[in-house]
């Protein structure tokens, strides 16, 4: 059976890359059926670090976020179209709309109304640990970011809430495919 996933790509450049390395090698390997949503943000980050053609070629089921319902994204989570949902990464501002009940984008309607299909849902938030990280810019150069408490707390928020799973890396995907896959 075809693991289907509705991925989330948010204004988050932190993992960007290796995101997109992971799911292109998860996609190959399991055969995976992948459709990709990008917030309005999500796409010019993606552009800025000169992805978005790898990410048409590898994942031609790509859509740009028009208003919180189109494309019509909630419609097929409802209907179980997909085994679950993957924002990664996640951007500060995804995360704290979600952790605050706030669904004005396609990708914080779409977590809000996989949760209530209970459709589960899966979210790497970059800025999650306190302290500084060090983050790729494109051009391969370092920028060296401090975590805010406020953002720490978001992430909080979201480990609390049933139907989410909050992701330490993008490599854990890899463990939950495994085990969707079993299930199905």
């Amino acid at each position: 059976m075809t693991l289907r996933i509705a991925w989330g790509i948010t204004g988050c450049g932190d993992y960007l890359k290796e995101s997109l390395e992971i799911i292109k090698a998860l996609s190959k390997e399991h055969n995976l059926e992948v459709k990709v949503f990008l917030s309005q943000a999500g796409e010019m980050v993606i552009k800025w670090y000169k992805l978005y053609g790898e990410l048409k070629a590898s994942f031609p089921k790509t859509y740009t976020e028009k208003s919180p319902n189109i494309p019509f994204l909630v419609g097929d989570l409802q209907l179980g179209r997909y085994d679950f949902l993957l924002i990664m990464p996640s951007t500060s501002n995804t995360v704290a709309k979600i952790a605050a009940g706030i669904s004005d984008t396609l990708l914080t309607n779409a977590v809000a109304q996989a949760m209530k299909a209970k459709v589960p849902v899966y979210i790497f938030p970059a800025d999650q640990r306190r302290g500084d990280i060090t983050t790729d810019l494109p051009g391969g150069k370092k920028l060296t970011l401090t975590m805010r408490d406020v953002d720490i707390e978001a992430v909080e928020k979201l480990r609390k809430m049933n139907g989410i799973t909050v992701l330490g890396h993008p490599n854990e995907i890899r463990e939950l495919i495994l085990s969707h896959m079993k299930k199905s």
